[in-house]
């Protein structure tokens, strides 16, 4: 992985390009305070090298479920470290988004039960 000095900035696209987030997550990061950016003299957002590690744990904790307002409320060091490990401060957030999936997983397979049984007998079952 190249690295750059910590004082260079990057334009939105190359933050994108090097993130591989678009860049029209990258302005919604921005816009609710994940990231900090600047205008350029042209008026263009320009971001510092810090970004890059904070764009990547955005998408890591975005995949694991977490919304922009949860980890807008995780503490600064869960966006600054690379792959940095979940603090103490956030089990709790942790554990109730994972109440949370497995709920869905658990009416998502009442539904997949119903349907089954719709195909098979023909004819939708009450609900219970």
């Amino acid at each position: 992985m190249n690295t750059m000095p910590s004082n260079e900035m990057l334009s939105i696209g190359e933050l994108s390009q090097r993130t591989g987030a678009s860049v029209r997550s990258i302005r919604h990061y921005d816009e609710h305070g994940l990231l900090a950016s600047v205008r350029a003299s042209n008026g263009y957002r320009i971001f510092p090298a810090k970004a890059l590690t904070q764009v990547r744990q955005i998408q890591r904790m975005i995949a694991s479920g977490f919304t922009i307002d949860d980890i807008r409320g995780f503490p600064d060091c869960m966006l600054l470290i690379d792959g940095a490990r979940s603090c103490d401060q956030i089990t709790d957030v942790q554990r109730q988004r994972l109440e949370a999936i497995d709920r869905q997983i658990a009416d998502l397979e009442k539904r997949r039960s119903r349907l089954i049984k719709t195909l098979s007998e023909g004819a939708v079952p009450p609900v219970e």
